[in-house]
């Protein structure tokens, strides 16, 4: 399906509630795999569609400009009691699906919900009071909803190597880092089309790109691969000394604590990482599997 300027309303397969980063992986394969599609925006850029969920508003013109979707996918967090049900008591109406039929809502969520420092699937206990897992369990409870919740999203611009200067400004901080848990844009377009097509209703998925990351290891190959790109890169000569004596240092850092805690090698073993995701199931499954491989 070709977006417009102009939204007739006719249905489609799948409505993208929020199209944003997802919606740059998403939009093409949806094109590649012939499924028809609608998006929204809140300011209505690129032929989507203009809308705004406001939880506190009873409208309905909001939600008439919208198309009827078999599946409609949230990426925006819903949060605490209340606003799932909204949303969808208003959408199913303005929508009537024929045959008694109901839409397929899908939340985006995050795995932070899981919190306990040892192995975690979605049957796994979490956190639910978690304000996005409250809402989250509302919509699988008032509708056919289902949750892909996301490990670390990246791609393209969006690089883990860019996170370490936020998350690592000290030793103690290293220190304390353990597993990393991601998933490329690409897989998590896949996830969803893989959803749309065999959906699971009142179904939570951890999705992960099946990979346990040590937070340690990739520190110390990133600070190597950096320090090579240096010797070879022509710069200010003071950004330059700066950015060596940063990777130097966390190069020291990582052999400090693997000689302080008693590391032989890295990566880690996965029982001193803490919390650990495994990411399988979902992937089992809808009988497809990532296609990313490890970061780098």
């Amino acid at each position: 399906m070709q977006i417009t300027d102009e939204h007739d309303n006719d249905p489609v397969d799948l409505l993208i509630l929020g199209a944003g980063w997802t919606a740059t992986y998403l939009i093409p394969l949806l094109k590649r795999e012939g499924i028809e599609y609608a998006a929204t925006t809140t300011d209505g850029r690129d032929g989507t569609i203009r809308f705004r969920f406001d939880p506190n508003s009873s409208v309905l013109a909001p939600f008439r400009t919208l198309p009827l979707a078999e599946t409609v996918l949230i990426t925006f967090p819903l949060l605490g009691k209340g606003q799932a049900r909204h949303l969808v008591e208003m959408y199913e109406s303005t929508h009537h699906m024929p045959e008694h039929r109901r839409p397929h809502f899908v939340q985006l969520g995050a795995t932070s919900i899981w919190t306990a420092p040892t192995w975690q699937d979605e049957s796994s206990p979490y956190e639910y009071s978690d304000p996005r897992a409250i809402a989250e369990d509302e919509l699988m409870a008032c509708s056919d909803g289902a949750v892909l919740n996301l490990a670390g999203l990246y791609g393209g611009a969006r690089q883990p190597r860019d996170w370490l200067s936020r998350v690592v400004k000290s030793k103690a901080d290293l220190k304390g880092k353990g597993a990393l848990h991601v998933v490329h844009g690409e897989d998590v377009a896949r996830a969803i089309v893989g959803l749309h097509r065999n959906f699971t209703p009142h179904k939570r998925w951890l999705v992960s790109d099946i990979h346990v990351y040590d937070w340690w290891d990739l520190t110390q190959d990133w600070a190597v691969q950096t320090l090579r790109s240096i010797e070879t890169r022509d710069g200010q000569a003071e950004i330059t000394t700066i950015e060596r004596k940063r990777q130097e240092e966390l190069l020291a850092w990582v052999g400090e604590l693997m000689t302080e805690e008693g590391v032989r090698a890295l990566p880690r073993d996965s029982s001193s990482l803490g919390r650990v995701l495994d990411g399988r199931e979902f992937w089992r499954r809808m009988g497809i599997w990532p296609t990313q491989g490890r970061i780098r």
